[in-house]
């Protein structure tokens, strides 16, 4: 037996064969061939995989989100096929005697730089597309598996740690839980956990061995323990453990259908975090209230190009038409910092989480965010919207934001395409000057909503982001708090809700503070819908609101 000791992240007990995580590699080996016939034949073998590939991913594109999102796949496999393209690489394989890797590698260059060199913007795209489609051919050679996974039955995952747009791609149905060297309980590995509902655990180290891989591992996302071949002591012990978990999580389902209500009639809205519109059945048979924060970043991540207004039009119209009339509030693009997009070619930053990111991303390129507003307010024809900016830091700023709404609105009235008049516009709260500024930006919008995630970060000068400062990273800091309370009062003052859409929003220990300083709404994974509605309705906020209030802003409240 052998026992690792990370951090969890993401609670619940999970027992499968341990899978190393594949990641494409950046390097091609180059090398002269003697059997070209053979070596044609690979290229071929591939070249039909990739195909095959595409065609599924443009019939699940089409299911998900209409034929315009099919077309990218299907535009890809024609490029696949093309006589030119493939003609190339058979020259560079029998008359350079190139393996075949090196063949697609050269020839995907060559074409994309013939691409980019064009001045029609259509075809400059194309280089972007003919390099995607090279990649797939070159993953097939190698036998590294895009989207991570080449398992017949679902795995503990096991990777350095993932970035966004890796988690996008992941085959979500084969994943039992996470395990991580490094990562952050609040970067986009632990999120993705917790959204699913699954145990993960970051911070092992390099103590899981890549010999591990296939053998059977039993995690605990509380404790942040791996024991892979586990004794039977040790095994029965964490079956237990599971079967515990499984028998709370049946007494949990009885609080469907209850308000989320203290003993004495205090009540807050429970929402739902989520990336993509395929989460919304978690949301609902979790019985959330509706969707505080939809990632709208991802529907970018998940693309290889940006997405089109049509693409995201069907992706957000699905996810307000199945919330039934409750209300869906939908970030506008979040990119920047740690959620790196390769064909947004942002300049690389000393210092990326102050810089270009969010908002000012789509200030500064007022073409991406008009074509995004266009599909949000389209969507909102088909249910209760609500549209919030991210890393606002001035008035100005959300005013540039609200007069780009209105142009949007202006252009589909003249088109006669129906919206809804009714959309709130909100801002995220989660820089100081954000917290500071809220008694002048609740004028200018309908609801506030704190990240506290970027606003621990921000408020603490310390990188969510950096393992090694995890003691420093800390959401209960009196100053986190207090300038919670002072965003709340602030709202409250100025007729507007307040809520949380950030980690902190799970962490039963803050529900009392959070309702005592009023908080309207707390929007969560939908895994932890049911464990707060519990916290909620065995709280009697009445007996210790003062005494909360009082401690929060004592001068004795320091850590």
């Amino acid at each position: 037996m052998i026992s690792v000791q990370g951090k969890g992240v993401s609670g619940g007990v999970a027992i499968g064969p341990l899978y190393c995580y594949q990641r494409a590699k950046s390097t091609i080996r180059r090398y002269e061939v003697e059997d070209v016939d053979a070596e044609w034949d690979r290229f071929k073998a591939a070249q039909t995989k990739a195909i095959e590939q595409l065609g599924e991913l443009a019939e699940k594109a089409r299911e998900e989100a209409g034929d315009e999102a099919a077309l990218l796949f299907e535009t890809h496999q024609m490029m696949a096929e093309d006589m030119e393209y493939e003609e190339a690489i058979q020259t560079a394989i029998r008359d350079k005697k190139l393996n075949a890797e090196a063949a697609v590698t050269d020839t995907a260059a060559q074409f994309a730089a013939r691409f980019a060199a064009m001045e029609d913007a259509y075809f400059q795209a194309r280089a972007a597309d003919v390099k995607d489609v090279s990649d797939r051919i070159i993953s097939a050679l190698t036998g590294v598996v895009r989207g991570g996974i080449d398992s017949p039955v679902p795995v503990i995952l096991a990777a350095d740690d993932l970035s966004p747009s890796e988690t996008v791609q992941l085959d979500k149905s084969r994943i039992l839980g996470f395990v991580t060297e490094g990562g952050s309980d609040s970067g986009h590995t632990a999120i993705l956990a917790r959204t699913m509902g699954i145990p993960a655990i970051i911070g092992v180290g390099d103590q899981l061995k890549p010999e591990y891989e296939g053998r059977e591992v039993i995690i605990d996302g509380s404790t942040g323990n791996v024991v892979i071949d586990a004794d039977e002591d040790a095994r029965s012990c964490l079956l237990r453990k599971m079967e515990e978990q499984k028998k709370m999580r049946e007494l949990l389902e009885q609080l469907k259908g209850q308000p989320n209500e203290t003993k004495d009639g205090q009540s807050i809205r429970v929402y739902c975090n989520i990336g993509s519109p395929d989460d919304v059945p978690a949301v609902l048979a979790n019985d959330a209230g509706g969707v505080g924060l939809f990632r709208s970043e991802f529907l970018y991540l998940n693309c290889d190009d940006y997405p089109t207004e049509d693409y995201q039009f069907e992706a957000y119209k699905k996810a307000l038409s199945d919330m039934g009339g409750k209300e869906v509030v939908i970030r506008t693009l979040d990119i920047g910092a740690d959620k790196q997009i390769g064909y947004f070619d942002l300049p690389k930053e000393e210092n990326p989480a102050m810089g270009n990111r969010a908002l000012r991303i789509c200030l500064n390129r007022p073409e991406i965010f008009h074509t995004q507003l266009r599909a949000l307010f389209r969507a909102s024809a088909f249910g209760k919207l609500g549209i919030m900016f991210p890393m606002v830091t001035s008035v100005w700023e959300v005013k540039e934001a609200r007069k780009m709404c209105e142009r949007v609105k202006e252009e589909l009235t003249k088109e006669g395409i129906p919206f809804s008049d009714h959309v709130e516009i909100g801002i995220m709260i989660e820089t100081p000057a954000a917290v500071l500024m809220s008694d002048r930006l609740a004028k200018e919008v309908d609801f506030f909503s704190c990240g506290t995630n970027d606003l621990t970060q921000y408020m603490l000068a310390c990188d969510r982001q950096n393992a090694d400062l995890g003691r420093f990273y800390n959401p209960h800091h009196p100053a986190v708090l207090r300038a919670l309370k002072m965003v709340c009062d602030n709202a409250h003052r100025n007729g507007i809700w307040v809520g949380i859409c950030g980690e902190l929003g799970v962490d039963l220990s803050l529900t009392e503070t959070f309702l005592a300083i009023g908080i309207d709404e707390l929007s969560v994974s939908p895994h932890s819908v049911l464990p707060l509605r519990q916290k909620i309705r065995e709280t009697t906020i009445f007996d210790v609101k003062q005494k909360i209030l009082e401690d929060l802003l004592s001068d004795e409240n320091t850590i």
